[in-house]
């Protein structure tokens, strides 16, 4: 990925067609945008009756039909698969893609369908030490023919893993959050891409310093760290249809989780590219974006045209 500036859009995968998630990609990758993303979990938390395609089938199918756009997740829910069987899975589908998966991966965060399902769960300590240790496979996976490893939540022997995968040294893994205690170590010892999910807008800068520190203290030079955000985009060609795409906005994801505020990613595309390049300016080298309309033709070609462009 290097050191160049990276768009994405994030459409999480919640009451829609397949056909429709595709049309995105498709017009995402036409339009030149980096990356496509989607959610992890086996429904919209808290909305169990809209329908919504499972994360990694979903991914691999629209890898299959697309040639340059990246795909990935933010981020894969480490409880509900194997780490073994994902880190096959991620090789797999790198191969098959061309090598155009990015691997995020988080401790999980909706319980209840940990419940239902019947999937591990446990308190957020236990649910870090598990995906320490699931990182620890995967990363082996990804570098070796052969993995072994002895641990407390899952023991590996021998087991190999060929064809080896298309990027290298691996594909990316992003790993996110803002918890200096549990997600900051991870951070530094694992992740390509220290991700900065929408409810950590407001505090990321007061975090850095800890991430840095971590990096060094395992002799990691913090620069081979990426930084990428999460944000809610609200995007409008002009001033008066920016007040009402900013109502639904604000209907939407007004909650104190979604950072519209602290994001600031609210405006005409002249705003969006002043605010994008104060981010630049403080490191962060990749925009996902949730846009708020959920990812319409027009505003994804305006998003394109003219803020992605001015950065070209």
């Amino acid at each position: 990925m290097g050191d160049q500036v990276d768009f994405g859009v994030y459409i999480p995968q919640l009451a829609f067609e397949y056909a429709d998630l595709l049309a995105r990609a498709r017009l995402c990758e036409e339009l030149g945008v980096g990356s496509f993303w989607l959610f992890d979990h086996l429904y919209g938390p808290g909305m169990p009756n809209r329908p919504a395609l499972e994360g990694w089938t979903l991914a691999t199918a629209l890898l299959s039909a697309t040639s340059t756009i990246r795909v990935g997740h933010l981020v894969i829910d480490n409880n509900l698969r194997h780490p073994v069987l994902l880190g096959k899975m991620a090789t797999t589908l790198d191969v098959i893609s061309g090598g155009r998966l990015d691997l995020g991966i988080g401790s999980g965060s909706y319980e209840l369908e940990h419940l239902e399902g019947g999937f591990p769960w446990g308190t957020l300590a236990e649910r870090t030490a598990r995906l320490a240790e699931s990182l620890e496979i995967l990363t082996s996976m990804f570098a070796n023919e052969r993995t072994s490893f002895e641990g407390q939540h899952y023991q590996v022997r021998d087991v190999p893993n060929l064809p080896r995968p298309v990027q290298q040294p691996r594909p990316p893994i992003h790993v996110g959050g803002v918890g200096v205690r549990f997600t900051v170590p991870l951070v530094a010892r694992y992740a390509d891409v220290w991700n900065i999910p929408t409810y950590g807008l407001g505090r990321w800068e007061e975090v850095a310093p800890s991430v840095d520190a971590a990096c060094e203290a395992i002799a990691r030079d913090p620069a081979s760290l990426r930084r990428s955000l999460e944000a809610v985009l609200v995007l409008a060609p002009d001033d008066p249809s920016l007040e009402s795409a900013r109502a639904v906005a604000e209907r939407r994801y007004g909650g104190p989780g979604w950072g519209l505020d602290a994001g600031g990613f609210v405006g005409t595309p002249a705003a969006i590219v002043d605010r994008v390049g104060s981010f630049l300016e403080k490191g962060i080298s990749q925009f996902v974006f949730f846009v708020s309309d959920r990812g319409e033709p027009e505003t994804l070609a305006l998003l394109a045209e003219e803020v992605i462009a001015k950065f070209r």
